[in-house]
């Protein structure tokens, strides 16, 4: 069978690592034939797998809407493409070939509405893109989500059966994991995330500030940004130099180098916004404490696992009252 596999949105971060799992499970699937459309991602082909780059897909959103409904429809024609199966949230119009979606775009399945005005970004993709993907999720064969709260929430909202669903977990290369073995002197705070505002960084220097102004500096934050990413980047690493906060912006690490900051640190994963979370998950095979959002994702993911807290998505005092109890405790759980 020839498939075809659509990734062209998968350059950084989730998306990224889910393009690649789907290279490495595909890889091993030699009865199928599949044809991977990125944009800028460097796979090699394989005896089974033929990859097709195209990165003017990521000049503009032009760009990508005239490939999406041009393009690909033709590309799907030309290698004789008898299954689709779409990384983008969207299926590909204008094709009759079965199409199995995979979901992880949450906005428009969230409570919380942005305004225009708030964040122009997310307003798009509640608003605008929002009707593409529910739209896409009706016309798919078949829907893979990774977790239980999406699939209720995209099943109420797109009004379709909940037999349409599949809930896979995200895997993790288990080869990667690295105990946590505690902290001997000054403690770790670890918080892997984009430069994105409802990763919610900003709760973190907020907490830090209370922990300063009580004269608490024996710890660290480590942010896996450099700064200069975007505006709220610079803005978060303003705000840091402004109050003098232990808080370091160490830039993107390798896979590798993250589960070495599990077995290190502690997890702060102050985000509000995530159809699952992977830090959650990975920190929680490696053992690591958690300080996690009360929010449904971060419930389910975490679901029994004793070594983690939970505080509101706004309270920073909250937040500042567990880091301190770690800082205290020697990053150790009661």
């Amino acid at each position: 069978m020839n498939i075809l596999v659509y990734g062209v949105a998968a350059t950084s971060g989730g998306a990224l690592s889910v393009l690649k799992e789907c290279y490495r499970k595909f890889e091993q699937q030699k009865d199928n034939h599949y044809i991977f459309i990125v944009s800028t991602p460097q796979l090699p082909d394989t005896k089974n797998i033929t990859v097709l780059r195209y990165p003017n897909i990521k000049k503009s959103w032009f760009h990508r809407l005239w490939f999406e409904y041009l393009e690909a429809p033709n590309l799907v024609r030309k290698y004789g493409i008898e299954e689709i199966f779409s990384l983008t949230n969207t299926t590909i119009p204008r094709t009759d070939v079965r199409q199995i979606l995979y979901l992880h775009q949450p906005l428009p399945f969230i409570s919380q509405r942005f305004k225009l005005s708030e964040n122009l970004l997310f307003w798009v993709y509640q608003n605008v893109i929002g009707k593409l993907i529910i739209y896409s999720v009706r016309r798919a064969d078949k829907v893979i989500v990774q977790t239980k709260w999406i699939r209720d929430s995209a099943a109420k909202i797109c009004n379709v059966s909940l037999d349409k669903f599949t809930i896979q977990v995200p895997s993790v290369d288990t080869s990667l994991i690295v105990p946590y073995r505690g902290q001997k002197t000054e403690v770790t705070f670890f918080f892997p995330a984009a430069p994105l505002s409802y990763k919610n960084h900003s709760l973190i220097i907020k907490a830090c500030q209370v922990l300063k102004k009580k004269h608490i500096c024996n710890y660290k934050v480590l942010f896996t940004l450099t700064g200069r990413e975007n505006k709220y980047a610079v803005s978060l690493k303003r705000s840091v130099e402004n109050h003098a906060l232990p808080i370091y912006f160490i830039g993107m690490l390798s896979h590798k180098q993250v589960f070495e900051m599990y077995g290190q640190s502690i997890l702060v994963f102050p985000s509000y916004i995530e159809t699952f979370g992977l830090p959650l998950l990975e920190a929680k095979l490696s053992n690591a404490p958690i300080l996690a959002s009360n929010m449904p994702f971060c419930r389910e993911v975490l679901n029994g696992y004793e070594s983690c807290k939970f505080y509101d998505k706004d309270d920073f005092a909250a937040l500042s009252n567990y880091m301190e109890e770690c800082i205290t405790k020697h990053g150790n759980f009661e």
